[in-house]
């Protein structure tokens, strides 16, 4: 049985004038912990919203478990399993309070309202977040929105996270918490950010996003602390 929780085969995605993803394949494996690098406009974010559905590629294929994604419906499933942390806190939470914003997603599970309140309580307790139950989201500070939204994501217990430049707008103190949490997780992850420090932290094999391809680095970021062998 193969390892693979994500997969993309092929995979071809251009804007108008710009041809970003040319042919890739990438996959990420169960328990791997993925660092992407690769500068501004390399096609990064679009090959995450890609994997999640949000954009679809001119050509090629992307599989969940072994399944290929075709419709909406697909998509859905394996949204259910891989969790997107967005780029900007902003665009992931929306209910009035913590609480809401933390229990929607099991809600949409299937789970009761009190099912999905224990599990909302539980992920922010584990997170640090105890009290923030009732606070209003939109006035938390940006690095307390950023573990707001990463809560929104594992109260759904994916199979794997994907991350999308999450050190933006973190202060040192916040850093470092985010880098113990992620630490912590006995999960795969896919981490896409320029700060390499961060990378070399939480993750173990480095990928560059480069002229339309992904490129497995000959160095792990644990082994080699050389930043000059990245392609940034």
């Amino acid at each position: 049985m193969s390892s693979s929780i994500f997969s993309m085969h092929n995979i071809n995605f251009s804007y108008p004038g710009n041809d970003v993803l040319n042919n890739v394949d990438f996959q990420l494996n169960k328990g791997q912990k993925i660092g992407l690098t690769g500068h501004n406009g390399s096609g990064k974010t679009t090959l995450l919203h890609i994997i999640m559905g949000l954009l679809k590629p001119q050509s090629g294929q992307v599989r969940f478990l072994g399944r290929e994604m075709k419709s909406e419906k697909d998509f859905r499933e394996l949204r259910k399993g891989v969790g997107l942390l967005f780029q900007q806190a902003d665009d992931q939470l929306f209910c009035p309070t913590v609480l809401e914003d933390v229990a929607f997603g099991p809600l949409n599970l299937g789970k009761s309202p009190e099912e999905a309140r224990k599990i909302a309580e539980y992920t922010l307790c584990t997170l640090g977040l105890s009290g923030y139950e009732d606070r209003v989201s939109y006035r938390l500070s940006g690095g307390e929105k950023k573990l707001v939204s990463l809560a929104t994501v594992l109260a759904m217990k994916p199979q794997a996270l994907v991350l999308d430049e999450p050190t933006n707008d973190l202060d040192p103190s916040m850093r470092e918490r985010l880098i113990d949490i992620l630490n912590s997780l006995d999960i795969a992850m896919l981490v896409v950010s320029h700060d390499l420090d961060f990378l070399v932290r939480v993750t173990e094999v480095e990928y560059s996003c480069n002229k339309g391809k992904i490129l497995r680095e000959a160095s792990n970021f644990k082994d080699n602390h050389d930043y000059g062998k990245c392609k940034l």
